[in-house]
């Protein structure tokens, strides 16, 4: 009787558990990222700030400060030293990235659509060379550049970029070209393509957004690099990243200048991403969806 009266007695609601705890955490995980945040771009405000003062200010302010007085004279001068080296990083820039990933794309492609003898080797063998450090062949590479014509020549600079940047190309790009489907290959041979022909109209129109992201990686790596540019460059091929470190001079160092020419030399890498970051994250996101 007693359990029948109690099993009939209305259950008392339980009272919600407070979450203040949950929402402490939260807090506490929004402050960290803000201090990770602060953390990062403390440098590129310094250098942000440090461009827009003139040299007497740098002397006597904080880096992080604002300018007192906002000039651009530093990046006058800094574009005045650097507009040749400039175009020279543009024209080695866009002919390497797109000699290593036309390179990389047809290897990528004969790798994963065409099964011969010791295939398997040879892709171990690319990956290993993406893994070979660039000082233990300096030597080699530019005997052979010499031996070229090419030293101190903006081409022998493009051609050094496509060859070395072809094993991480085609490491990045094989896996994309994996998930174009094998009926479509089988059934344009039906037709009477060709490899060359199945490849232009077949694997590269659907893996534009693999072509975006590797081209777009390449250019950040060879705009940025500097022991290519240092051994082989020269003074008529050279870079803008061997002129900025110029510019730090031997006896003064003009650091709005500097910071100046730092801020440029940042720019088009970030126009880059700014306009292409949507095709690199979706390249990022079907590559990671293919590796799972």
């Amino acid at each position: 009787m007693q359990n029948t009266m109690t099993s009939t007695m209305p259950q008392q609601e339980r009272k919600p558990r407070p979450r203040w705890h949950l929402h402490a955490l939260h807090v506490l995980y929004y402050l960290i990222m803000v201090a990770f945040l602060v953390f990062y771009m403390l440098p590129f405000w310094g250098t942000l700030t440090t461009s827009f003062k003139t040299n007497n200010e740098v002397m006597t302010s904080s880096p992080v400060a604002l300018p007192m007085e906002v000039t651009t004279e530093g990046y006058v001068s800094a574009f005045e030293e650097l507009k040749i080296p400039l175009l020279n990083s543009l024209i080695i820039t866009i002919g390497g990235a797109a000699g290593s990933l036309i390179l990389g794309s047809i290897c990528a492609y004969a790798l994963t659509k065409f099964k011969f003898k010791f295939s398997n080797a040879f892709f171990i063998l690319l990956v290993a060379a993406t893994y070979l450090p660039f000082q233990a062949i300096l030597i080699p590479l530019l005997q052979t550049i010499n031996a070229l014509n090419l030293y101190d020549n903006v081409l022998g600079l493009i051609l050094v970029h496509s060859v070395f940047g072809t094993p991480m190309c085609t490491v990045m790009m094989r896996g994309y070209y994996a998930d174009v489907p094998d009926a479509l290959i089988r059934q344009a041979m039906i037709d009477g393509n060709g490899p060359w022909q199945i490849y232009a109209k077949i694997v590269v129109p659907n893996t534009k957004i693999a072509n975006i992201t590797v081209f777009v990686f390449q250019c950040t790596s060879i705009w940025n690099e500097m022991l290519f540019a240092l051994v082989l460059g020269g003074y008529d091929a050279k870079p803008a990243t061997i002129a900025l470190n110029e510019l730090a001079g031997t006896m003064a160092a003009d650091f709005n200048v500097q910071m100046a020419g730092s801020m440029i030399l940042a720019l088009p890498v970030l126009i880059l991403y700014i306009f292409m970051g949507k095709y690199l994250i979706r390249g990022y996101m079907a590559g990671a969806v293919t590796a799972s």
